[in-house]
């Protein structure tokens, strides 16, 4: 494949609000170096027009290289997007299900018979990814403890569009968390360091941490595990730009695991939240997790995901994760390493 195939002749990156290696690496400048010497420059869709920034969410651009949400990432796969999985990170994220405080909501079995904060269905099914946390977030917790969301009454709170709504920062729980400080309901899931402030803010209290669950499959949401896709005629045409990308992205996590101070200052920046906040929704050593792999475990792990999606409507049809999943470019990635590059 020639250059002249991508669009503008440029690679195109987007990511969410939240810590990855690719992040990492296109913010000290890893990405454009990397790309400089092909003549293809490093777009990021976030600050494109309308038109390709779109692309986020259906990935029908085939210079992207994707590292966000599932949500969306396995909406296109199941609506026919020309995609391959070519790694997966598991970082936990502060995954909290906030109350009222006095509100004798301490454990998931309290939830039982309470209103829970539902975001609506957004105007596609890939921007309606906070409704999906929201669902997984309590299903999780309430699975834990042997319920189900029957056991919950659900309430619809409207929501932001897109990745960078108002609303969708915290997976869509912004709004759900005025609503609980109005006492419109009595709980709702939240995720990340903007919304724990946010909630904060409004003087609501944890009532469930998810993290503090030993078991990941009741951790399974949005970002966990978090895929990188790309579009399948780059990687069949040029699958040298998508192993040096993932080369770049693995050298980034190495860097991030001796450099939490430098980590959590772009992802102050990334998040839009305070050194408190980032603090408080990524600890535990996350910065020497960040490493991508296409391990059973995580493949498993996003299969009870696409599992999810599939049960509750978000897909338009099955899924094969396993299949989806192209082993090579992370393998040439490691070869590149091992090269000392």
């Amino acid at each position: 494949m020639s250059t002249s195939t991508l669009e503008q002749d440029r690679i195109w990156y987007t990511r969410c609000p939240v810590p990855t290696a690719s992040g990492l690496a296109h913010d000290l400048g890893w990405l454009a170096e990397e790309f400089a010497a092909d003549g293809l420059d490093v777009g990021v869709l976030q600050d494109a027009p309308p038109d390709i920034a779109a692309r986020h969410f259906d990935h029908r651009l085939v210079g992207l290289f994707r590292e966000g949400g599932n949500v969306p990432a396995l909406v296109a796969r199941s609506e026919g997007a020309p995609t391959r999985l070519i790694g997966l990170t598991w970082i936990d994220e502060s995954q909290l299900i906030v109350v009222r405080p006095g509100s004798g909501i301490t454990a998931p079995e309290h939830l039982a018979g309470r209103r829970v904060a539902l975001p609506a269905f957004a105007a596609d099914r890939a921007r309606s990814f906070p409704r999906a946390m929201a669902l997984h977030g309590f299903a999780g917790a309430l699975r834990a403890v042997g319920l189900s969301l029957a056991d919950v009454v659900p309430v619809e709170v409207p929501t932001g569009q897109g990745d960078v709504g108002r609303g969708a920062q915290g997976g869509g729980s912004l709004f759900g968390i005025e609503a609980l400080a109005r006492g419109e309901v009595d709980a709702v899931y939240v995720k990340g360091a903007r919304a724990a402030e946010e909630a904060a803010a409004h003087g609501l209290v944890t009532g469930v941490d998810l993290d503090a669950f030993a078991d990941r499959r009741f951790r399974v949401n949005n970002g966990t595990p978090r895929p990188i896709t790309v579009h399948e005629q780059i990687l069949a045409e040029r699958p040298d730009l998508v192993a040096r990308f993932l080369f770049r992205t693995l050298r980034a996590a190495d860097w991030a695991a001796v450099n939490l101070d430098r980590v959590r200052e772009i992802l102050a920046r990334e998040t839009r939240s305070g050194p408190d906040g980032v603090a408080a929704a990524y600890r535990d050593g996350f910065h020497e997790s960040l490493h991508p792999d296409l391990s059973p475990e995580r493949l498993e792990l996003l299969t009870r995901q696409k599992d999810f999606l599939l049960a509750h409507g978000f897909l338009a049809r099955d899924v094969d994760v396993r299949a989806w999943a192209a082993h090579e470019p992370l393998a040439g990635a490691h070869a590149l390493l091992e090269a000392g590059r």
